[in-house]
């Protein structure tokens, strides 16, 4: 009759888990909180501070921008050019040939429809990202009357377009759209 030999390694189904199994769940557990405790942190840290969450989208009352005026307001830490064009800037626009522009676009393209006399872009020249001027009562709005950027001498014109000066771009205009007929919606 023969024998059986048995090993300490050889494990019956029925016998559960053996130690060295009992020990890996183990150290895997162990290594996943230990991951998850040097992640979250670096996670954290990346995420958007909540100043920059708050100003996601900002809203900004109109009613009071006449006419021919335009204000500075802020947004993601930018600041952005709300003008309320005149029927004259606006047929002044309307009457620049594309084609002759830097960063072709027309003032319909630039604005929204039915709100074509509200024109909104970032305030960031697209050349070195200075502050162009032409929002304040008396600035220097530049030879196409629209805005100019002191560092280097770009000149937009009344949709914010580049038209002289070593700025690549037109001025950006970010998402916006109407909650109401005197309050905007930026991002």
């Amino acid at each position: 009759m023969a024998t059986l030999e048995t090993s300490p390694n050889d494990v019956a189904p029925d016998d559960g888990m053996r130690r060295r199994d009992v020990i890996n769940v183990a150290a895997l557990s162990f290594a996943g909180v230990g991951a998850v405790a040097v992640v979250a942190p670096l996670l954290v840290q990346m995420a958007p501070s909540a100043d920059v969450l708050a100003m996601a989208s900002v809203e900004v009352d109109i009613s009071k921008i006449l006419p021919g005026q335009a204000i500075k307001t802020s947004w993601r830490k930018q600041p952005v050019f709300i003008r309320n064009l005149t029927p004259k800037e606006i047929t002044e626009a309307n009457a620049v040939d594309i084609s002759i522009l830097r960063d072709p676009q027309t003032l319909a393209q630039r604005t929204k429809p039915g709100h074509t006399n509200w024109l909104i872009t970032l305030g960031v020249c697209t050349h070195l990202g200075c502050v162009p001027l032409g929002t304040g009562e008396g600035e220097n709005r530049g030879p196409f009357g629209g805005y100019f950027c002191p560092c280097h001498g770009s000149a937009y014109d009344t949709a914010a377009r580049i038209r002289k000066g070593p700025a690549p771009k037109n001025l950006f205009v970010p998402d916006y759209s109407f909650n109401s007929p005197t309050v905007v919606k930026i991002g």
